[in-house]
């Protein structure tokens, strides 16, 4: 099936499911509402081109105008868990194999308010038991979907140092004893999708992923995928809004005649659709890349810059639409409402656009340090 038609297809079965939900529906009920679309299976799907279809559908879901944040919530369990957890197992767990029925929604646990993008800085620790099991002690936060996520990918210290073998990764389940979860946090960006704090009070692991020592090697691989891939998000909404504001700019009359006969609103829009041929040409070929097996290691830097350029183009887009709304942008309900905030936020996603571009630099040569 071509990109275009499994992204129709997914718009319409997306836009039957979420006629059914009411208006004042959770994040747990559009998790289950949207379960029947199958969304979460790509990271288990056999045969090529898993990847790329998977953006698709993603790229479908927004193009049904489901909230952004249970899209991006959506996205992120599938780039940023399911697939390159998928590729480092040899095997797949029940847990994982869960997640991918949309039976269980899973969080990914490594920010900590003393630090995230610095992950040697991390308190969180992780003691080994003489039957070979392990304790966690620590708190993790600003952890999307950590209110209502059943499993949690955590990465907790093993080793004392600032060495590449400190952390180790585990996954616990949220519901055994010595986890606290926090209220939700107040957010302003991605309202849809919950982000909280974790406690960890002696918390039994569930499992270790891979071999101790491996946590900085697998926070490698996720984060090159979530770079690479959670902008995917985006497109949806993108051609949504750029949709609204051609017909606003050819129906809206001003001065005697219609406003998209303005050049400064005919280039506004021009430029709009640029952010989205660019952000769609960036996210379609990296997910071709995936397809094709290529290393994530080989990709990092690539993936870098694609997050940066795809958050940028985002908030640009996305001011662009607010200028032509004039008020009614502000105003929900207008059809030309738009969020400013989120695409804002898009910048911090998987590392701080700064701190990428220092990476990107000094993988160019330079002697940059972070």
């Amino acid at each position: 099936m071509e990109i275009e038609d499994v992204i129709a297809e997914t718009e319409t079965q997306a836009r039957e499911l979420l006629s059914k939900l009411t208006t004042d529906a959770n994040y747990a009920d559009y998790w289950n509402g949207l379960a029947p679309l199958g969304l979460l299976g790509a990271s288990g799907e056999p045969g090529g081109g898993a990847v790329t279809r998977a953006v698709a559908r993603i790229e479908g879901l927004g193009r049904a105008e489901a909230p952004a944040g249970i899209v991006y919530a959506l996205t992120s369990q599938l780039f940023g868990l399911q697939f390159p957890l998928r590729r480092a197992l040899s095997v797949a767990p029940d847990w994982l194999e869960d997640a991918e029925t949309g039976k269980v929604s899973l969080c990914h646990a490594l920010t900590e308010e003393g630090g995230g993008s610095d992950p040697l800085s991390m308190r969180t620790s992780a003691a080994r038991q003489p039957d070979g099991t392990y304790l966690l002690t620590g708190r993790k936060a600003f952890v999307t979907a950590a209110p209502v996520a059943a499993y949690a990918l955590v990465f907790a210290r093993t080793s004392e140092g600032r060495q590449p073998f400190a952390l180790t990764p585990f996954v616990v389940d949220l519901h055994t004893a010595g986890v606290t979860r926090s209220d939700p946090f107040p957010k302003t960006a991605l309202t849809a999708v919950p982000m909280g704090a974790i406690d960890f009070d002696d918390a039994a692991a569930l499992a270790m992923v891979g071999a101790e020592g491996s946590g900085l090697a697998l926070l490698a691989a996720t984060t090159a995928w979530e770079r690479a891939l959670l902008l995917s998000y985006a497109l949806g909404p993108m051609h949504v809004t750029l949709q609204r504001c051609v017909r606003w700019a050819g129906e809206r009359k001003q001065f005697g005649r219609a406003m998209g006969s303005s050049h400064l609103v005919a280039a506004r829009i021009a430029d709009m659709a640029a952010c989205l041929f660019r952000s769609r040409r960036l996210v379609y070929d990296l997910a071709a890349q995936f397809d094709r097996a290529t290393s994530w290691r080989r990709l990092a830097t690539t993936a870098a810059m694609a997050k940066i350029s795809l958050s940028e183009d985002f908030a640009k887009f996305t001011t662009l639409a607010a200028g032509l709304g004039g008020a009614r942008s502000f105003v929900e309900g207008t059809g030309l409402t738009v969020d400013l905030i989120s695409p804002a936020a898009a910048a911090t996603y998987a590392g701080p656009n700064d701190l990428l571009r220092i990476a990107i630099a000094r993988d160019l040569g330079l002697p940059v340090e972070n």
